[in-house]
């Protein structure tokens, strides 16, 4: 049996993660959920490490790397972020991986998979936590870069777009971009996929599978009995887009912060 430790500040994101364990991966046992990193550097000052430890990278009290300046933990890790996905997916091999939040079951099933066969080959992580640390406390020097404008096509003639000044993407038949003064221009990218792999996450989200908002373009949320929420984007645009029941825990967090 694998035991294992989740660190996630947010009560119902650990529940799905513990349920979804259950399900992908019966020898793991889930022996503690640590809700904050005051909590985690005193559970690990009274504990051994587990086997195999899940952890949120952005708490309510701190960053969860702040651990692995108090201990010497050598046990597989697996990061669980709404954000910053990036910079990690540098570090996604054996020992180090993340999962994107809502967790994927089988990217969750995939993880575990290769961290279980570290364990089986008793090896040694290959990746420094602390190079993961400043590649994250660093972005700048990281790679990729993100994108500063899009070139769109008005007229038979290329005209830049700010990134900064891009409020939203939405996607309906085609991808277009709205701009926080109203503008709306055709984008020419295939999917909003290839379109989030450039932009910085701390500055935009994916609300759904056909938008991409800026932080700055939210006017408000408002919260439903379903757990849904319903983002109205400032004037001019105004535009209304619902986030999912799963996925309202991790905006909160990114909004939050």
């Amino acid at each position: 049996m694998i035991k294992a430790v989740i660190v996630e500040d947010e009560n119902l994101i650990a529940r799905e993660l513990q349920n979804k364990i259950a399900a992908v991966a019966p020898d793991v046992q889930v022996t503690e959920v640590l809700p904050s990193l005051k909590t985690a550097k005193k559970w690990f000052m009274q504990n051994a490490e587990p086997d195999l430890l899940f952890m949120d990278i952005q708490l309510s009290d701190g960053v969860s790397f702040e651990l692995f300046d108090h201990f010497q933990l050598n046990c597989p890790v697996i990061f669980t972020t709404a954000y910053d996905e990036y910079a990690i997916r540098a570090f996604k091999v054996n020992g180090v991986d993340y999962l994107l939040k809502p967790v994927d079951t089988d990217e969750l099933r995939s993880a575990v998979d290769k961290c279980r066969k570290l364990l089986e080959n008793k090896a040694a992580p290959p990746v420094h936590i602390r190079e993961l640390m400043h590649v994250l406390q660093h972005p700048q020097s990281s790679s990729p870069l993100y994108k500063e404008k899009f070139i769109v096509s008005i007229r038979n003639n290329w005209i830049p777009v700010n990134t900064r000044d891009i409020a939203c993407f939405m996607r309906d038949n085609l991808n277009y971009i709205y701009t926080f003064n109203g503008e709306k221009y055709i984008l020419d990218y295939a999917t909003l996929e290839e379109v989030e792999e450039l932009l910085d996450p701390r500055v935009f989200y994916r609300a759904n599978r056909q938008s991409i908002i800026h932080a700055d373009a939210i006017q408000s949320v408002k919260p439903h009995e379903n757990q849904k929420l319903t983002i109205t984007l400032k004037a001019p645009l105004k535009i209304e887009m619902d986030i999912s029941r799963e996925k309202a825990p991790a905006f909160k967090k990114w909004f939050d912060r």
